[in-house]
């Protein structure tokens, strides 16, 4: 079993309409986020079949994988390195973790971020507490991936109940200056708030003037709309 084999499944059931409709949705055009990404054209159902399929994949396999040009190539070895995180033992974990830390570059939009971090990243540094600076290093990364990775990961934190890592992250990126990390920092605090209410109206009260409009909307999206309005109109 060998990373061709997966890619030998995915292309059978490649479809060049969808492919080009995906390429388009996740803004591959010159400037755009996802500039010169390729795509084959699986629905994520698909991509999660396959990865099953090949759940005992080595992990040097899937290091070729991740290096693929094909978008769904990437997004089926992270799904398969989620799957064997989940059922490995500590060693396991951490290799796979290590793995995932060389890669970050390679996890290259939006999905493949949100299907991997908070499983991998985010599980291995709430358990092992001397590892939390890693998300701290990518929150204050270059690479706008990285600055994703950072924030999403919390979300494990925040299932767990401990929302001190992401609300300490989404200070760090309230100045950011893209909107993928304004829609990822608004969605975490929003899971905070379904929480603990308290925590994220605090985190506004000192916030929420000069966050940007859209972290602020993604935040409040739950609140009554008298509440959002007075938020957005900034009298709250």
């Amino acid at each position: 079993m060998n990373y061709l084999d997966v890619q030998r499944e995915l292309r059978m059931h490649s479809n060049p309409a969808r492919a080009k409709s995906s390429a388009w949705f996740f803004k591959t055009g010159r400037g755009e986020y996802g500039e010169g990404d390729k795509f084959l054209g699986l629905v994520v159902a698909e991509q999660r079949k396959i990865a099953y399929k090949f759940i005992e994949l080595p992990l040097a396999e899937i290091t070729k994988l991740i290096k693929s040009h094909y978008h769904e190539d990437r997004f089926t070895a992270l799904e398969i390195l989620v799957a064997q995180y989940e059922r490995g033992d500590s060693i396991i974990r951490k290799k796979i973790t290590n793995l995932y830390i060389t890669q970050t570059k390679l996890i290259n939009n939006w999905d493949l971020v949100d299907t991997s971090a908070p499983y991998i990243l985010g599980h291995y540094t709430y358990e092992y507490s001397k590892k939390w600076s890693i998300l701290f290093r990518l929150a204050k990364s270059k690479n706008l991936w990285e600055r994703r990775i950072a924030i999403i990961s919390t979300q494990y934190f925040i299932s767990q109940g401990r929302f001190d890592k992401t609300l300490a992250i989404a200070e760090l990126l309230l100045n950011d200056t893209h909107d993928l990390i304004h829609k990822a920092v608004g969605w975490m605090l929003r899971e905070v708030g379904k929480r603990d209410l308290k925590t994220l109206q605090i985190f506004l009260q000192k916030h929420a003037k000069r966050m940007p409009r859209t972290m602020l909307r993604y935040s409040i999206e739950k609140f009554p709309e008298m509440k959002r309005k007075k938020y957005l109109s900034g009298t709250m």
